[in-house]
């Protein structure tokens, strides 16, 4: 829980940007009212300052992001941040309904609020508020710190492996990174770029199969602010389990909680003052990794694409997360006194495409980048005349044309498509475009498979999913949601236990109960396996979409859930 004094901080903020908001706000009216002086606006504390950026998955330009509507904990997490949305998350953290930050954090009247502020993030906008940072607080002061995600998500990272964001990230100088999907490339690759990227890419968790060595340094020191500072890195600890092993085979990863401990506690040797984690482990994972492991002053987390207002206090331990897409800057203050961190503010920056000036170094190299691309990437595939997006537990609406594409397309009963947390936003009455397909299919494994699977297999894929998301202990889960299903319904209980969670299993063309002992034709992408054999995910939606024209989706209620 917040104290009185933090909420009363933290509304004093959010009152900067209160829109007074009825339902007719205009969107140069809204603008009028919110400046680039307002989101800067910060009470500076000690003398560090930490910027951190995560998961932007490749978006370069400013996009719509829904936030979720379901975003489920359970055990000793239940019903705190970061598993609050709507009216809840407002209530809690004091927000008024109708501002900027409302729109930010929450899909509460989405649709009606995007319209007004406009789209959000942008990496030239993102080098504005970075610059001037910077700038006011100078520049032995600031680290700035890449949580990872970044290289992955588009049709231009698609076509050049990754280069355009390392292109462009490059402008921002970033002090250190760490990564998740980047691995998706490949581990050649991998070291390729980071051969030439001209900062650190740190991973503490990761180790050579053969000499249980680590692959990567794991720390790097900087002096900021008059005191010395330690950046510990942690990639994704399940990323051979999420993403194909035979992409980087020679390689492990997990928590290794053990290890980080033992680099927390030589940067201690060493003189480090402050000791930061940049993490890819999830919002959860890095909860619970303060209880287990001492000396670590901030962590900086990502993954699980969760954002918070402001940092939380776990003991000593603040923990940030700064959302995705390029939607937010996060900012954490420390003052150091004796060896210690003894005073700390912080705070997420919306970025708000239209009131933030594009730097123009940034922007001239975005453009560079995906100049080449660009046609293809603004081809117009079709309309939807209904709000598509991807993020919540169980259902989004681009998920469910993807299911219904499957389907369709490869002559299947029943069709999966993986929990990704990344995807943008398309608004009711807008057009859809080559970007807009690959912001939600833009992978390096986009196979469609089409196989049998038997009732019982199936209930088994999903109780081993709802587990990976749902199991009390967090060092346990894999981050993400639930694999979307076509062509089928179902009830989870969350907090039931592996095996009892997933009933009611019901094929929609029938109306019939799954049969655990008949077989179904199912089509499925992004399978961890190698070899798979099928067109393009991103084909099969694009003949889906033109063969539609214009898109109207329905609320999903084929997911039934019991709290």
């Amino acid at each position: 829980m917040i104290s009185r004094r933090d909420f009363l901080q933290w509304t004093a903020v959010a009152g900067a940007f209160a829109t007074g908001y009825s339902g007719g706000l205009t969107r140069a009216a809204a603008q009028q009212k919110i400046t680039q002086n307002d989101l800067l606006r910060f009470d500076s504390k000690g003398t560090i300052t930490l910027l951190h950026l995560t998961d932007i998955h490749a978006q370069l330009k400013p996009i719509y992001f829904r936030p979720p509507d379901t975003n489920i904990g359970v055990g000793a997490f239940e019903g705190i941040p970061p598993h609050l949305v709507g009216q809840t998350f407002l209530d809690h953290f004091g927000i008024e309904n109708g501002t900027m930050l409302a729109y930010a954090h929450t899909m509460v009247d989405y649709v009606n609020l995007a319209r007004s502020y406009g789209k959000l993030g942008g990496l030239d906008r993102t080098a504005t508020l970075v610059k001037a940072i910077r700038a006011d607080r100078g520049e032995d002061k600031v680290l700035l710190l890449d949580g990872g995600d970044t290289w992955q998500g588009s049709y231009t990272s698609l076509q050049t492996n990754g280069q355009d964001m390392v292109d462009c990230m490059k402008l921002l100088k970033p002090d250190a990174m760490v990564g998740h999907w980047e691995f998706t490339f490949g581990a050649d690759r991998v070291e390729e770029i980071i051969e030439n990227m001209g900062y650190p890419f740190l991973a503490s968790n990761i180790f050579d199969n053969e000499w249980d060595e680590p692959v990567f340094e794991h720390t790097a020191f900087y002096e900021k602010g008059g005191h010395k500072v330690a950046v510990i890195g942690q990639a994704m600890p399940y990323t051979p389990i999420a993403n194909p092993r035979w992409m980087f085979p020679q390689w492990s990863f997990g928590i290794r909680a053990d290890v980080l401990q033992a680099n927390v506690d030589a940067a201690r040797e060493a003189g480090a003052e402050v000791v930061v984690l940049l993490s890819h482990n999830g919002f959860d994972v890095d909860q619970k990794l303060p209880t287990v492991v001492n000396g670590v002053d901030v962590i900086l987390t990502g993954h699980t694409h969760d954002a918070v207002p402001k940092a939380i206090e776990i003991g000593s331990t603040l923990v940030l997360s700064s959302g995705s897409h390029g939607k937010y800057l996060g900012r954490v203050d420390l003052e150091v006194k004796g060896g210690k961190v003894v005073g700390h503010n912080s705070h997420l920056i919306p970025v708000l495409s239209d009131a933030i000036k594009p730097d123009q170094e940034m922007s001239t190299k975005i453009d560079e980048v995906r100049a080449p691309y660009e046609e293809e990437c603004s081809r117009v595939i079709g309309k939807t005349e209904s709000l598509l997006y991807r993020r919540g537990n169980f259902n989004g609406t681009w998920d469910d044309v993807i299911c219904d594409a499957l389907i369709e397309q490869r002559d299947a009963e029943l069709s999966f498509s993986p929990g990704f947390r990344w995807g943008t936003t398309n608004l009711p009455g807008s057009d859809i475009t080559v970007d807009d397909l690959y912001n939600q299919t833009s992978m390096s494994y986009p196979s469609v498979y089409r196989l049998e699977f038997s009732g019982s297999q199936i209930k088994e894929i999903l109780e081993d999913v709802c587990d990976n998301l749902f199991n009390k202990d967090p060092f346990f889960q894999q981050g993400g949601d639930m694999v979307r299903v076509g062509g089928m319904g179902y009830t989870c209980a969350p907090k039931e236990s592996i095996g009892n969670r997933i009933s009611d299993m019901t094929f929609l063309k029938t109306g019939e109960p799954i049969d655990p002992n008949r077989n179904y034709v199912v089509a499925g992408w992004a399978s961890v396996n190698e070899g798979v054999e099928g067109p393009a995910v991103w084909d099969l939606v694009e003949a889906h979409i033109k063969a539609r024209g214009a898109l109207k989706t329905q609320p999903n209620q084929s997911v039934k859930v019991l709290l």
